[in-house]
């Protein structure tokens, strides 16, 4: 007997292991939707798919963008549709439902949350009025929610598609939304549908339209329509009329205290998102959905994986990074109102401006076969729209930041192989925006102030943004002259390589800041550099402000979109170079200059860890033969700024872009988008693992790191010497493992063979 119960007492130790070795396999149990929930991170909470397109959570008033504030914040309704991360004016927040018990007589059934859980695929709050119970998953195109009321109440519902965020009082307030019309249907006693009409939002978009088909698996016992402030017994139905319309509906107190709700939802129609609901989720499982939305996140989740003595704290910080990533754009392919093909159809890229330094990059990395769907989606709105894409939301493009920069995205693509692209059409594409001003409205597509770029070789002052615009729309023609020479159409690429150089044409050499040489200065059509800025509509006294490269002009001076540079200011700006950083080395005054130059940016909290444009500069001391000093400030960067709480990123994660920035250099690895490199840095993570679409595994090794031994002495590609510290992608695709071995101080690897030139 005592041999016998010993081999159960390690049978069941061994099960035991077992379990938690499948456990620790789970990755995505390390992601936490909460990381940069505060603060200025913004991001999306709810249960979402991979690029889903739908994304139910709460709405917590109109405020919000993401919809979510933290307690003790009142909650208003849980709604369908949202974005993560973004800044400017909300969008969507469509079609609201909210469950209570009482009298149905009142629209406004706002409740405050006693408890709330959190995790991948999964939304529960308690709420401490009336102790009703929310718990939400998803499918792609369904939303699925479990309520549980308590004894002897009432189990009630209010389905409010006239509801939507960011409403303003003032009727068309730039980038708040506005409401167009709204209808619902009582069809059967389990069955309700009806739409949402919004128009506005952050990029100014026309009207879209947000069909949804509800189901329940219990009856309804009874029901009150409502129409513009005004209640109705038995009217089924209120027609769209241009005013806001709902429904309460009860559900009685019978039966079961457990109501279980899916929400179909369409950009084409109430029966098209009825067939959402059947095709998604025909069943009444709730753990089944959410298991299967796990599974997905699993699948891409483990494309890269971390070695075992991790820390929790550093796989939550990069899988999170991952999921992150992965929620936007949002795959609409079978839901486009606008036209009708059988190519993949993408909307809300919020915006490119934001994520082609680091968020397609790092999708091509872990999913190439999405990227080529969201490319090729790119180019067919160009094909049927006339533009390719900048900022879109609500099948609408809307917002150009700064360039044309579908131009990186596309010319990334290329550069790194992406099979089952048309590239001539492509160029097609790229050409367009650098050629054909958008006329109109220039903050929607292509190239604003592109008539006076090709004239004078750069974006003169009076037109908004005119410095970022010049910077980006130099990279954007290295762009299109990297697409056209490996197509072979040299006459564009001589062309287009000439005018990769304009933005020298703003470079004023003279000038010194800080100790600093050489800017992006302002200057006017006739070829002056401006010191002293002329500001306000006044055409009789004209007050200046003096323009200087440590100068943000918005809010005191112009408007926030009327800037000489985009959320920034020329010490930034000035760094961002992506496609010629050794001729920006060489106008800073050669190697040790712009290391000062750096240091000065970096010691002085002239850097800005919040700002896309500045995303590549903590790598510029690769191009001086320093990749030790790139290392140092990536490491005291993330140290500072990045964490696993819930304002645990420094900026709007911008639909990821923040993100995978982390990720990427938690890897040892960061791309320099549209050139087919990466980077090379310290790890954070001692092994890293890309499982690739190829069937290759690359892996990134360190020996001997620790605390202190932070910096590469030497690096070994598949076995052999490797001294650069850049990488071509065919080489990380080709699969095999690049060792670093580790010391306590800097060495010369990486020193000599500097990253690839224009």
């Amino acid at each position: 007997m005592k041999t016998h119960t010993k081999i159960l007492f390690f049978l069941g130790i061994a099960l035991c292991c077992t379990n938690q070795t499948n456990a620790q396999k789970q990755l995505h149990h390390y992601v936490d939707p909460m990381i940069g929930s505060e603060g200025v991170g913004r991001v999306f909470i709810g249960p979402s798919c991979p690029y889903g397109m739908v994304k139910p959570s709460p709405d917590c008033t109109v405020s919000p963008n993401s919809g979510w504030l933290p307690l003790p914040k009142e909650v208003t309704g849980f709604s369908q549709v949202h974005v993560s991360g973004t800044g400017g004016g909300p969008k969507y927040g469509n079609i609201q439902i909210m469950p209570f018990t009482g009298a149905l007589d009142q629209l406004d059934q706002t409740s405050y949350r006693a408890e709330e859980n959190v995790k991948l695929g999964y939304y529960a709050t308690v709420f401490k009025e009336n102790q009703i119970k929310t718990e939400i998953t998803t499918a792609e195109k369904v939303s699925f929610y479990r309520i549980t009321y308590p004894q002897n109440t009432a189990k009630n519902l209010k389905i409010d598609p006239g509801f939507f965020l960011g409403e303003e009082p003032e009727p068309d307030a730039r980038e708040a939304q506005q409401f167009v019309g709204s209808q619902i249907e009582i069809v059967s006693d389990t069955e309700v549908r009806g739409y949402s009409r919004i128009r506005g939002g952050w990029n100014n978009g026309r009207a879209y339209t947000v069909y949804f088909w509800a189901v329940f698996d219990q009856p309804i016992a009874k029901y009150v329509t409502y129409k513009d402030g005004k209640f109705y017994n038995n009217q089924p139905a209120q027609f769209d009329s241009g005013k806001k319309t709902a429904a309460l509906l009860s559900f009685g107190q019978q039966g079961k205290q457990e109501v279980n709700i899916k929400i179909g939802i369409s950009f084409l129609s109430e029966l098209k998102a009825k067939n959402n609901i059947e095709v998604e989720i025909p069943h009444w499982d709730f753990n089944t959905v959410l298991a299967e939305l796990e599974n997905k996140w699993e699948q891409l989740l483990s494309r890269i994986t971390l070695s075992d003595d991790t820390s929790d704290a550093y796989k939550k910080m990069f899988y999170t990074g991952l999921y992150h990533t992965m929620i936007m754009p949002v795959d609409r392919t079978g839901e486009n109102p606008l036209w009708t093909d059988n190519e993949p159809y993408y909307d809300d890229f919020y915006c490119i401006w934001d994520t082609f330094r680091s968020s397609g990059p790092l999708i091509t990395l872990i999913d190439s076969r999405r990227q080529v769907e969201i490319v090729n989606a790119m180019i067919n709105i160009y094909r049927r729209e006339g533009y390719l894409p900048e900022g879109r939301s609500g099948n609408d493009n809307g917002r150009t930041q700064g360039g044309s920069n579908a131009e990186v995205v596309l010319a990334d693509a290329f550069v790194k192989k992406l099979k089952g692209i048309d590239y001539e059409l492509a160029l097609q594409a790229m050409l367009k925006d650098a050629t054909v001003p958008p006329g109109g409205n220039e903050e929607k597509e292509g190239r604003g102030g592109l008539t006076e770029y090709l004239k004078l070789g750069y974006v003169p002052y009076g037109i908004d943004r005119a410095g970022n615009r010049t910077i980006d729309y130099s990279y954007n023609d290295y762009n299109i002259a990297t697409v056209a020479k490996g197509l072979n159409r040299m006459d564009v690429y001589d062309q287009y390589i000439k005018q990769a150089d304009n933005w020298q044409n703003l470079w004023r050499s003279d000038y010194v800041n800080n100790g600093a040489t050489g800017f992006i200065m302002p200057k006017d059509a006739a070829g002056n550099w401006l010191d002293d800025v002329v500001f306000g509509a006044s055409k009789i006294q004209k007050p200046t402000f003096k323009y200087t490269p440590v100068i943000i002009e918005s809010p005191w001076y112009v408007c926030h979109w009327c800037v000489f540079f985009y959320e920034g200011n020329s010490w930034e700006y000035s760094l961002s170079i992506p496609h010629d950083v050794p001729e920006l080395v060489r106008k800073s005054g050669g190697d040790v200059a712009f290391k000062n130059r750096l240091d000065t940016f970096f010691n002085t909290k002239l850097y800005n860890v919040a700002n896309e444009p500045s995303f590549l500069t903590p790598c510029l001391y690769h191009w001086i033969g320093k990749p030790y000093l790139s290392s140092d400030r990536i490491r005291e960067i993330i140290t500072n700024n990045f964490n696993t709480s819930r304002e645990g990123l420094p900026g709007n994660d911008d639909s990821g872009a923040m993100s995978s920035w982390l990720a990427f250099h938690m890897m040892g690895l960061y791309p320099n988008a549209g050139q087919p490199y990466y980077l090379l840095n310290t790890p954070l993570i001692k092994e890293t693992t890309l499982q690739l679409e190829n069937g290759k595994r690359f892996k990134i090794t360190t020996k001997k790191m620790t605390g202190k031994n932070t910096y590469i002495k030497a690096a070994f590609l598949n076995g052999k010497p490797y001294n650069k510290a850049w990488i071509l992608h065919d080489d990380l695709i080709n699969g095999g493992e690049l060792i670093f071995e580790m010391d306590s101080k800097p060495s010369a690897w990486g020193t000599t063979i500097l990253p690839p030139t224009k």
